[in-house]
């Protein structure tokens, strides 16, 4: 049957909208993910990959098995997903889109997502493994999740836009950009480090929390807790340039642009506030599990915002829309 991917509520709306129910989707993974590890199930599975106990669907399962086999399930759902958007973005743009180009390398950060978590697995990174090597896999890991976050919330952007891939990095600004979302990714991963080591090292008090974090023998990841707020302080500092940017007067912005715009800068400036808030919950409180999901929860939806809004500022396409040669072609697909 013909698949007419230049239909205008085809491409305009139900394509972005799938694009967003990824984004959305790969977030419930990455709560999922810090079940896994705050209920100690990353063993849930023993060290077989993608076998579960060398099952296919275990048989009589354990809690933990349970826990672990539907996060690995979640992420089987998550590459359909990704694969079916990778096709669809392909099918209903033309050479040259930004979109095409942020779905590809959704697709390549995810097959790195699945690496990475087997990697974790195998190496028996999981638990209460406390090792160098379990630091540095699992930061390398907690990257590569934002990334693609970051990579599908850009391909949603992009897909309602005639952006391409070469105006990207001549945008004013982009260097910037860059650099602050990468600080700020500095601070999702200090963030999950300090919360491994409130799971490896629980405290029974504030006064005990204290003594842990700077007692002559305290390990080394405690130590590290410290860097979470110190970073997250700068990150902030980010942000407010991002925000000043955005209001600043913008010869090729339309005014309908202007309500998305306002509207992006004070969603995120509440995130951070709340993400500071829930923070400081998350100490008084001795992290428990629920907690630290609600915390990554918000850590998740400020990152999406944060992305959008530096498209949003960095990228605006105003002008490139309003180009007959930078606009999208019509594209018409026969399926067989």
């Amino acid at each position: 049957m013909p698949l007419n991917f230049a239909n205008p509520a085809t491409h305009h709306r139900l394509l972005p909208r799938f694009a967003w129910f990824a984004v959305f989707y790969n977030v419930l993974v990455i709560l999922w993910g810090a079940l896994v590890r705050a209920s100690g199930s990353g063993a849930g599975c023993g060290n077989r990959w993608p076998l579960c106990n060398g099952q296919v669907i275990p048989v009589s399962p354990g809690f933990h098995t349970i826990i672990e086999f539907a996060h690995r399930q979640m992420t089987v759902g998550s590459t359909l997903i990704v694969v079916a958007l990778l096709v669809f973005a392909f099918r209903a743009t033309v050479k040259g889109h930004a979109a095409r180009w942020f779905a590809i390398a959704s697709m390549v950060l995810l097959l790195n997502e699945a690496f990475l978590g087997a990697l974790l697995v195998k190496l028996g990174y999981v638990t209460g493994n406390q090792s160098a090597g379990r630091m540095v896999v699992l930061s390398i890991h907690l990257s590569n999740t934002l990334l693609l976050v970051a990579a599908l919330t850009l391909t949603a952007r992009f897909l309602a836009t005639g952006l391409r891939w070469a105006r990207l990095d001549r945008a004013p600004g982009f260097g910037w950009a860059v650099a602050g979302l990468a600080a700020t990714i500095g601070v999702g991963v200090s963030g999950s480090m300090a919360a491994l080591g409130d799971t490896l090292f629980p405290a029974a008090s504030l006064r005990a929390a204290y003594v842990q974090d700077f007692g002559a023998g305290a390990p080394w990841l405690l130590r590290l807790r410290l860097v979470h707020p110190v970073s997250a302080l700068l990150a902030a500092l980010f942000v407010i340039w991002l925000i000043g940017r955005s209001r600043q007067a913008d010869p090729h912005r339309l005014p309908e642009q202007e309500p998305s715009r306002t509207f992006l800068a004070r969603l995120v400036v509440l995130l951070l506030v709340l993400q500071f808030v829930l923070g400081i919950a998350d100490v008084l409180l001795l992290a428990p599990a629920w907690m630290q999901l609600v915390h990554l929860l918000g850590a998740d939806l400020y990152w999406v915002a944060l992305v959008l809004l530096a498209a949003e500022t960095v990228w605006p396409d105003a002008a490139i829309a309003a180009s007959p040669a930078a606009a999208p072609q019509p594209v018409t697909a026969t399926a067989a």
